[in-house]
């Protein structure tokens, strides 16, 4: 004799049969998860775990309400400081009241609290000329080969105005302007957007050196009258190529024909500026 509690357990079975189809299993399983609107974090997969600590260290500035802060984050360590006025933005007159970043603030901030130094101090130009970068991209590459953790800069090869930190999926988090709080935004690719680097928080690979004198351009060509590129402000340390003779050049009591090429720079210097003896020991001759 069939138990009644038997009988009704199989009676449920068989309408639960009759019910199931092939994708009710589907449908009731939970969607993967997508990044809302505002979410920051990384948001695509191929950071290293460095760039993924650049990323969160930013994001977590970002939930803490922090303001953006004209010169805010360049004090003698990284870390938030009050801004300054900035004489062409109005919105800045509050900056020396907020504790906070600009930009290039937040990006040095970022990649010190991943990699436990100061790899990043400067402005956003410094920062995107980086002898540190492992990796460059034009912007006629788009987002296509960027992961999270790599900077976005925007301006011209002489004038690189902004700069933030890649989260994936099309979103960046950045310190955009007076009178707003860090934030995540779309990546902006139209106007003056100019490329993106991969950060090499290891090693550096290559021939480095240290420039002196203030305000030396780099030139398209190894030639005066070349297109310039990008002015040092002060000493730098970059990376050199290789060397070769071209036009001569007399400047602050040296006279030289040898330029370097620097490939953060896509660019020459001449040798006057470069700390060492007038043809670089050890630098290879460019064919």
């Amino acid at each position: 004799m069939i138990r009644r509690t038997s009988l009704i357990s199989t009676l449920l079975g068989l309408l639960a049969l009759l019910l199931w189809t092939p994708g009710a299993a589907h449908a009731s399983a939970p969607a993967p998860a997508r990044a809302a609107d505002g979410t920051c974090a990384v948001l695509a997969p191929g950071a290293s775990a460095a760039a993924e600590r650049a990323v969160a260290a930013a994001c977590a500035q970002v939930a803490a309400g922090v303001w953006y802060s004209w010169g805010g984050g360049h004090g003698a360590q990284p870390g938030a400081t009050y801004g300054q006025v900035d004489p062409t933005d109005p919105a800045s007159e509050h900056d020396p009241e907020r504790r906070g970043f600009d930009c290039s603030g937040l990006v040095r901030y970022a990649y010190a609290q991943a990699t436990g130094s100061d790899l990043l101090d400067g402005d956003a130009s410094s920062q995107y000329y980086t002898h540190r970068a492992a990796e460059r991209f034009t912007a006629g590459q788009g987002l296509a080969p960027l992961l999270p953790g790599d900077l976005l800069a925007w301006g011209t090869s002489d004038d690189l105005h902004h700069i933030a930190i890649y989260l994936g999926a099309g979103k960046m988090v950045e310190a955009r302007k007076s009178g707003t709080k860090l934030m995540v935004s779309d990546v902006r690719l139209d106007g003056d957007y100019f490329g993106a680097l991969r950060v090499n928080t290891g090693p550096v690979t290559g021939h480095v050196f240290q420039t002196w004198g203030t305000g030396v351009w780099t030139k398209a060509a190894p030639s005066v009258g070349a297109t310039r590129v990008y002015a040092f402000p002060d000493s730098t340390t970059i990376r050199v190529q290789c060397q070769k003779h071209a036009e001569s050049v007399t400047s602050d009591g040296y006279t030289n024909d040898a330029w370097s090429y620097l490939p953060d720079y896509r660019a020459w210097m001449t040798n006057i500026y470069i700390q060492g003896p007038a043809w670089l020991d050890g630098v290879a001759t460019c064919t």
